[in-house]
């Protein structure tokens, strides 16, 4: 059979845009699919494509015949990929579509309801995709495949029995990052794209998974698959593979808790810098950790083997508020983590979410003073806490009628800027001054810097200096793509000192001075952009 994966269009301008994460669950499933020899893949970036995501599908179908399209994505992307699926619908050649991911693993009847694709897989695809391939070749009986979500003979939606996680996930065979364009997404890759890739002017980024699930349940979480992790040999061979085939630079690792298994962390460094300097490349990596288990000489480990970033789930500097969000941490493990962090020259990542039930104006005046008290803790991103479908906190938000419609709320209400009230001591008047609160306090204490020098070096492309408001040494940085040169914003990390500023255009530090004078201003920018993405959707 033919079978087309079609990557999501997250980002909507009007060129093409690369800067998106890269998707490694389709590229696991493409892989799969290819490792059977029974099948042809093709995959369609629409990141890559100037074009709507009609054009450009519509395009690429009636270029070839396929049997088969596959797509997938979490619940935020429900807008996309809702499109995705009726496109392929409406096309004459009329392909299977199938959906995947979190946005049907989280809310399983309800989304297939919504989206409509022919098949749904539930939880992971790898071994799923092939047994419904299988049955479609033999046009055998689908109700009977575990973990997927299908039509019966009498147009009955049936949701069959789950798959069990997969146990031995080094059986799985590596990502197929040929089939997905990665060069082009490598090619494509600025040093402002995301924190992690300021570390190289021209970074060249690889998206690594060396384990699947957690071993914690936060109520905000809706990742909830028992841990498995690879082996660290297993990992470093395909480091080793993918360094010399992709020129990579950067390694970004997305386990959810990477210093789960303390031991498994420090043979993970021994080996990164063991191959670091085999392979005589100046090798930098990221990876996501616990604050409980961080330690400084963890740190200087981590540091001393290419280690420049690390994201941490602060989520609350209160421990009323950490104990009912389940996060086995206290208030003094994120202070001693987050200083001894940046005393190892490690730049952080991470955030303080409010409004989860336990929160009140006094466990949010913790948090706020702690972050207006010292420079390291202005590092963290101030935000709301969001219940996505999948977590405890969704859950709880339906049983109380906080969401009263789900359906409406997947599909209009939910983003990052949602503010729903799941207090259970705050008004919702007392909420709506919370956010203002965050705004201004954001505002008010974060280094927002213009550069001392600015020059365009392609379409595009600029390169600046930029002198730091917490070392105060000047750096030069190259190779970053900006669509607007008077208005832009983006977080920067110094080089020097791994302190995050925001670098602004003369216009948004404007904006930001006169931040209440603006704020018309701004709110109409943002439906703009609101009208702007629906129509290029």
């Amino acid at each position: 059979m033919n079978i087309l994966i079609i990557v999501p269009k997250y980002n909507f301008s009007i060129e093409e845009d690369y800067k998106y994460n890269f998707p490694l669950g389709l590229a696991y499933i493409s892989s799969v699919i290819k490792q059977t020899k029974k099948h042809s893949v093709t995959c369609l970036n629409l990141n890559h494509y100037k074009g709507t995501i009609e054009e450009l599908i519509n395009r690429e179908l009636g270029s070839k015949r396929y049997d088969v399209a596959c797509t997938g994505g979490n619940t935020l992307a429900y807008p996309v990929l809702k499109k995705i699926v009726s496109t392929v619908h409406s096309h004459e050649t009329h392909p299977l579509i199938i959906l995947g991911g979190p946005i049907i693993t989280s809310e399983p009847k309800s989304m297939f309801d919504l989206a409509n694709p022919d098949i749904a897989v539930r939880g992971e695809g790898e071994i799923t995709i092939i047994e419904i391939l299988n049955c479609l070749e033999k046009k055998g009986d689908l109700t009977k495949i575990k973990g997927i979500i299908c039509k019966n003979k009498k147009n009955e939606t049936i949701l069959t029995t789950e798959r069990e996680p997969i146990k031995d996930i080094e059986s799985i065979p590596l990502p197929d990052f040929e089939g997905m364009e990665f060069e082009k997404f490598l090619k494509h890759s600025h040093c402002n794209d995301s924190w992690t890739n300021q570390v190289f002017d021209f970074p060249r980024p690889y998206p690594l998974l060396g384990s699947r699930g957690c071993p914690f349940n936060c109520t905000f979480c809706w990742h909830s698959e028992r841990y498995r992790a690879r082996s660290i040999k297993n990992i470093i061979e395909e480091l080793e593979l993918m360094i010399k085939k992709y020129d990579i630079n950067i390694i970004t690792i997305y386990d959810d808790c990477f210093s789960a298994d303390k031991k498994r962390l420090y043979d993970f460094c021994k080996h990164i810098k063991k191959l670091s300097i085999t392979l005589s490349k100046n090798i930098k990596w990221t990876c996501q950790l616990l604050v409980n288990t961080v330690d400084e000489e963890m740190l200087a480990t981590m540091k001393d083997a290419g280690c420049d970033s690390i994201s941490y789930g602060f989520e609350s500097f209160s421990l009323t508020v950490l104990k009912s969000m389940r996060k086995p941490i206290t208030p003094e493990r994120i202070d001693k983590a987050l200083k001894a962090t940046l005393k190892a020259k490690i730049s952080i990542q991470g955030n303080f979410i409010f409004g989860d039930v336990a929160e009140t104006k006094e466990t949010s005046k913790e948090t706020l003073r702690y972050w207006e008290s010292i420079p390291e803790a202005q590092q963290i991103s101030l935000g709301f806490v969001q219940p996505y479908p999948g977590s405890i906190l969704y859950d709880y938000c339906l049983k109380k009628g906080i969401i009263r419609d789900k359906i409406d709320y997947i599909q209009n209400q939910m983003s990052p800027d949602t503010r729903l009230n799941m207090t259970e001591k705050m008004t919702n008047e007392e909420i709506g001054e919370l956010n203002k609160k965050l705004l201004d306090t954001f505002r008010k204490h974060f280094k927002f810097v213009t550069p001392t020098s600015f020059h365009k070096t392609d379409k595009n492309i600029y390169e600046f200096d930029f002198k730091c408001p917490f070392c105060k040494q000047t750096t030069h940085y190259q190779n970053c793509a900006i669509e607007t040169p008077f208005i832009y914003g983006f977080h920067l990390i110094c080089r020097q000192c791994h302190m995050r500023s925001v670098l602004v255009g003369p216009i948004k530090k404007l904006a930001y001075q006169h931040y209440t004078k603006t704020r018309k201003l701004r709110n109409l920018y943002t439906k703009l952009k609101k009208v702007f993405k629906q129509k290029r959707i």
